[in-house]
């Protein structure tokens, strides 16, 4: 397993090696971020209708705009079993019926890859950017961040931890898949969450999640729910956890930070073969125990 730990803002497992890996669908919490800044900046508000669409960049930050899923399909996950090429966007799209709203948008939740494809084409029309070039202008650059880019082909996935173990094609992430160094992930979502890119405000919003029932065996959450890009819910001990987990074919990527009063500890983590509930409660436990340390350090 890969880890690497934040306290208080500082990195505390330097990353010597800055081995490349997925980071999944923490992805989505990279772009949350980007269009956030896009409502920081007045180029759109989280409650405006999107262009030619009936749901707002809220809902569909937060999988509440009704869309579905390609995860839904079997054909989807066969192909990927197969090690065929991505299909396109479109014959996506078409196999999904995707433009078919499965609930009125607000009235639900859906978590939905496709609304963040539609976030990443939201971003390129309102920056008039590459959706590359927009995450690096307006996530990764202002939060410190390098050596962080979206992966295009199968030989930049060969060029990650996972190494030649990996014949996947990226393009089977629709909204894009980035590739960085553990740590480059943790401190991406503890810069984020500090203030270091948006307001508080933009931040509460983006905390404010929709509850997703009661406790999910195998998983350290009481009350889970879902913010604007973040996985953010109770756990034990009576700790917020905010972030995201992200899987692909063979691995798991984590990254959670955790407040208890003025402290902060953040931990990203990444392992093949793992089940998304068994790196989340190994990160939890660091998070735990980075605090216990600054606590008794006092």
């Amino acid at each position: 397993m890969l880890s690497s730990l934040v306290s208080n803002g500082q990195l505390q497992t330097p990353d010597r090696l800055e081995l490349m890996v997925p980071w999944w669908s923490f992805t989505k919490t990279v772009l949350a971020a980007t269009a956030l800044s896009l409502v920081r900046d007045g180029l759109i508000g989280l409650d405006d209708p999107i262009l030619d669409q009936p749901f707002t960049l809220r809902q569909l930050l937060r999988h509440e705009a009704g869309l579905a899923d390609y995860g839904e399909l079997a054909e989807y996950h066969a192909a990927v079993a197969n090690n065929e090429p991505a299909w396109s966007a479109n014959e996506m799209m078409q196999r999904l019926d995707g433009a078919r709203l499965r609930h009125s948008p607000g009235t639900g939740w859906r978590y939905s890859n496709v609304g963040y494809l539609l976030i990443g084409r939201l971003i390129e029309r309102l920056t008039d950017l590459t959706l590359d070039a927009a995450v690096i202008q307006r996530a990764l650059s202002p939060l410190g961040l390098s050596n962080v880019r979206f992966a295009k082909t199968r030989a930049d996935l060969q060029m990650t931890h996972l190494g030649s173990a990996s014949n996947y094609d990226p393009a089977w992430v629709y909204h894009g898949l980035l590739i960085g160094p553990i740590s480059q992930a943790a401190l991406f979502l503890d810069r984020l969450l500090r203030g270091d890119l948006l307001s508080m405000g933009l931040l509460q919003e983006m905390q404010t999640a929709r509850t997703l029932g009661g406790p999910i065996p195998g998983r350290p959450w009481i009350t889970p729910g879902y913010g604007l890009g973040v996985m953010q819910g109770s756990i034990d001990g009576g700790y917020s956890l905010c972030g995201h987990t992200g899987c692909g074919p063979s691995s798991v990527t984590a990254v959670y930070r955790i407040c208890d009063g003025d402290a902060s500890a953040c931990c990203a983590a990444f392992e093949a073969g793992a089940s998304e509930g068994a790196i989340e409660a190994i990160v939890v436990g660091l998070l735990m125990q980075v605090l216990r340390q600054g606590a008794e350090g006092v």
